[in-house]
């Protein structure tokens, strides 16, 4: 059976009490009203991971995550922040190649797999993300262009190594462009990852993989995308910032 993820990407928003009170209310709220067995993982601000901790000791359905990690372990690498110190402080997940890390600071492939390695090697276990542009999607074989990103952060992997990673896909025109991807065009990516992971690790492996979507989902669009079945679980940017908003679309998983 594979996890059910709800992951909630807060990118570089809120200010420290703002963060403390979203976490109550969504650590509150999930526990009244989630039923079924559903991990929530919140990924503030890396200056915000201690304080939010303890709000989330007392329900083990709940983990945080990082943002980001460097690729080096430690030295004159001023504002990065280790795979090591995550560990250091009980972190569970890092975000790994989300399409605006890819875009604003150009973080290649190869890149990436040095992240997803580290985070490896200290027991975090990476969210790594991939997904096309709207001109990829529009001009080019945009399933092998995702199928690729694949291919060169992961798959120099043990089949071990792989079942600790999780897969989000982005499609990164659907991400505040006014245009939305379908259940069926989701479900089409997650397939095809799917089928592709088992070319190189077997079925078996390729089905235990957790795969989340991640173009803008919403409580209204919710259901219909986590009731295809290649789809896990969502990785959700401004509506995980609504405390109403994020408990509908982890109960709707």
């Amino acid at each position: 059976m594979r996890k059910k993820i709800v992951a909630g990407n807060w990118k570089m928003n809120k200010l420290a009490d703002e963060a403390v009170a979203l976490t109550s209310e969504l650590v509150n709220m999930a526990n009244d009203e989630v039923k079924g067995d559903v991990k929530v993982i919140l990924c503030p601000p890396a200056i915000y991971l201690t304080t939010l901790k303890k709000y989330i000791e007392e329900s083990p359905n709940f983990a945080l995550a990082a943002q980001n990690c460097s690729d080096k372990v430690s030295g004159a690498f001023t504002g990065e922040i280790s795979a090591a110190m995550l560990q250091s402080i009980g972190i569970e997940y890092v975000l790994v190649g989300h399409s605006e890390r890819r875009q604003y600071f150009n973080e290649s492939n190869e890149l990436l797999a040095a992240k997803v390695n580290i985070a490896l090697e200290y027991g975090i276990s990476p969210i790594f993300c991939c997904g096309e542009s709207l001109d990829q999607r529009q001009n080019e074989d945009y399933i092998g262009f995702v199928k690729n990103q694949i291919t060169e952060s992961l798959f120099h992997l043990s089949a071990e190594q792989l079942l600790s990673v999780v897969i989000a896909y982005e499609p990164i025109w659907a991400i505040g462009t006014g245009l939305t991807a379908s259940a069926e065009q989701a479900q089409e990516m997650h397939a095809a990852l799917r089928a592709h992971i088992a070319t190189k690790y077997g079925t078996e492996t390729a089905e235990e993989i957790s795969i989340l979507y991640g173009g803008s989902v919403t409580a209204a669009s919710a259901d219909e995308l986590f009731a295809s079945p290649d789809i896990d679980g969502g990785l959700v940017g401004g509506a995980s910032l609504k405390s109403r908003e994020f408990t509908n679309i982890i109960k709707a998983r």
